[in-house]
């Protein structure tokens, strides 16, 4: 099975690209792309996701993303997944090890790079481990003051 944040992305493109109806439709272009996933998670995934389905004026209803994706009630969805999964964070320069609850590392990760934070290069995720690249010239005091102020549940 693919991770969780590939699923995403995938559900977002194929809502942006095609007229998804059901979940039913969404689930079986889904499959297409060999994401096996059941329809309980990806009911899970469109509430995640806040997709809602809207009119089409005279032949009925179909899936869109939410117009702002930045919005600060998707910031919030985003920072209780940070808040959930990580234990903690230790750096070495520019890289960085963010553990997290077991299974949780792909959501954190997921998390860490849709809140767009500057200081952040990249992230590549396991089960419960999170490697962090951070950029030239950004130290580990300049994530966490960052943390502090976005993300202050952490208690980074």
């Amino acid at each position: 099975m693919k991770e969780r944040s590939q699923r995403l992305r995938k559900i977002r493109e194929l809502i942006r690209e095609n007229r998804i109806e059901s979940q039913e439709a969404l689930l079986e272009r889904l499959h297409d792309e060999n994401y096996k996933v059941t329809q309980a998670t990806l009911s899970r995934d469109l509430k995640f996701l806040k997709v809602g389905k809207i009119s089409d004026g005279w032949s009925g209803y179909y899936y869109a993303l939410p117009e702002d994706e930045n919005s600060n009630e998707s910031e919030k969805g985003l920072v209780q997944d940070m808040h959930r999964g990580v234990v903690s964070m230790e750096f070495s320069g520019n890289l960085g090890v963010i553990k997290t609850r077991q299974g949780h590392a792909d959501s954190v990760a997921f998390a860490l790079d849709k809140l767009n934070l500057p200081e952040v290069l990249g992230s590549v995720a396991g089960d419960d481990t999170i490697f962090v690249v951070l950029r030239e010239g950004v130290t580990k005091e300049d994530l966490l003051q960052t943390f502090r102020e976005r993300i202050p549940e952490i208690g980074a």
